[in-house]
């Protein structure tokens, strides 16, 4: 569904929060629907086909206080069980916020949000849900199908040539890159190039989960084996069995996590939570992650039996800066599918636009130069683009960037310090504090001096 036939219902009992999604939102989407009092939501959902809720963790409620949101979150999962809801919640709310993406929320924002990240969360989970309607009509069609990787430098028929010869083995394969450099992209191109081709190819973005949450979603459960355990769940090991399994982010799951792992690693074995019963399985790893390999084999963060087991060969993703001549391939590639997406003609590129495109160094890789092709072709006023059609993500600037250290005062950088490392790990406090030496409740203080 493109974005600006969306209906939003943001459901808050802060007037200014209303007041600041309304004012984003109203360019953005068809209709945005405000509503303060939570007991209101049926009503709202039964007068309105809505496509996307806004619902915040915490009102001037006495419903299970401290847990309105996932009170109100289970409501709507019986009013609207296909409905896409966004938990919004404060830093201090945000193992709430995990465990409502386990009760069935799509999302979760963290106050103060950026506002680009929130218009770009709303536009992926709207296209995914429509990739997921057409995956199931044409599922036999995208299994015959290979994704095309596009790249004409030395750098990327290295990676190409490496591709090809990995492919068809099944050894295990740990991806490095930045963020944005297309190990997704990679992982699919080795499972569709594989003999596992025709079997699932089950992704999983590990970083995010928590301790519980990991087990479950990777081993499974048994019925009654936690709390709102119903019924009898494979995990996610069980759902490749006999093609590929991908675990993105592996850098940023916890020793404790890494344990676990190993074993079933070791034992092609995995066994559900609430069971002691070992089911059998088959698959093809492979693992991404952002971090670099001297940084991943650290004793203190990462195991090095389960480097060794994750790595027998590694892919290295190289950052867009680094790709001679692939930026204009690239976006010429990202011009032609977003022109045919949104009916536009054939698109083509002034000097000057193809001089912007190239002096840029791109942080956010491929990624970024994707969504920046996007909103050109859309803004555009003709089929030719101009350097003033090309603007860059201020998402990928961090404060840092911006100020120079030596004119910051030491408040200041500790703060924008505090930000980019809570930027860095999502909103997950409990590994921003490990990675800057405090404990949560120093940091915690830190947050509220700061007023962020």
């Amino acid at each position: 569904m493109l974005l600006k036939k969306a209906t939003v219902l943001i459901v808050d009992d802060d007037p200014d929060v209303l007041t600041a999604v309304k004012l984003l939102l109203k360019t953005e989407v068809q209709e945005v629907i405000t509503e303060k009092n939570p007991e209101n939501l049926n009503s709202q959902l039964l007068r309105n086909n809505v496509d996307i809720i806004l619902l915040d963790m915490n009102f001037n409620s006495a419903i299970n206080t401290g847990n309105e949101g996932l009170y109100w979150l289970r409501k709507v999962r019986e009013w609207k069980p296909d409905a896409i809801v966004i938990m919004i919640t404060a830093y201090g709310d945000i193992d709430l916020a995990v465990r409502s993406l386990k009760e069935g929320a799509a999302d979760f924002m963290v106050k103060p949000w950026h506002n680009d990240k929130l218009i770009e969360v709303i536009k992926d989970l709207l296209d995914k849900k429509d990739s997921d309607k057409s995956a199931k009509t044409s599922s036999a069609k995208n299994n015959s199908t290979t994704t095309t990787l596009h790249g004409e430098s030395q750098l990327m028929q290295d990676i190409f040539l490496k591709v090809n010869k990995i492919a068809p083995t099944d050894a295990n394969i740990l991806i490095l890159g930045e963020n944005g450099t297309g190990k997704d992209l990679i992982a699919k191109s080795i499972h569709e190039r594989s003999l596992r081709a025709n079997k699932p190819f089950i992704k999983v973005d590990v970083g995010s989960l928590t301790e519980t949450l990991f087990e479950s979603e990777l081993f499974g459960h048994k019925k009654g084996a936690f709390t709102d355990a119903r019924e009898d769940r494979s995990g996610r090991f069980e759902d490749a069995n006999g093609g590929t399994l991908f675990l993105d982010e592996i850098g940023n799951i916890s020793l404790r996590q890494q344990a676990k792992l190993l074993t079933v690693l070791q034992n092609r074995q995995v066994t559900r939570l609430g069971s002691n019963k070992p089911t059998d399985i088959d698959i093809r790893l492979i693992c991404a992650t952002n971090l670099p390999l001297y940084e991943l084999a650290n004793d203190d963060r990462f195991r090095k039996d389960l480097i060794y087991r994750i790595n027998t060969v590694e892919v290295t993703m190289p950052p867009l800066r680094k790709r001679d001549g692939d930026v204009i391939l690239l976006a010429k590639h990202f011009a032609g599918v977003y022109a045919a997406k949104y009916l536009k003609p054939a698109i083509t590129f002034d000097e000057s636009a193809l001089y912007k495109l190239n002096s840029y160094h791109f942080p956010g890789n491929v990624r970024e130069l994707q969504y920046t092709m996007e909103r050109a072709i859309i803004m555009a006023d003709n089929n030719m683009l101009s350097a003033g059609d090309l603007i860059f993500s201020s998402i990928e600037s961090s404060p840092a960037e911006q100020e120079p250290l030596d004119d910051m005062p030491l408040s200041m950088l500790e703060k924008t310090t505090i930000l980019r490392v809570i930027e860095k790990h999502n909103g997950n406090i409990t590994r921003a504090a490990k990675e800057l030496g405090l404990t949560r409740t120093a940091l915690y203080r830190r947050l509220s001096k700061y007023d962020i």
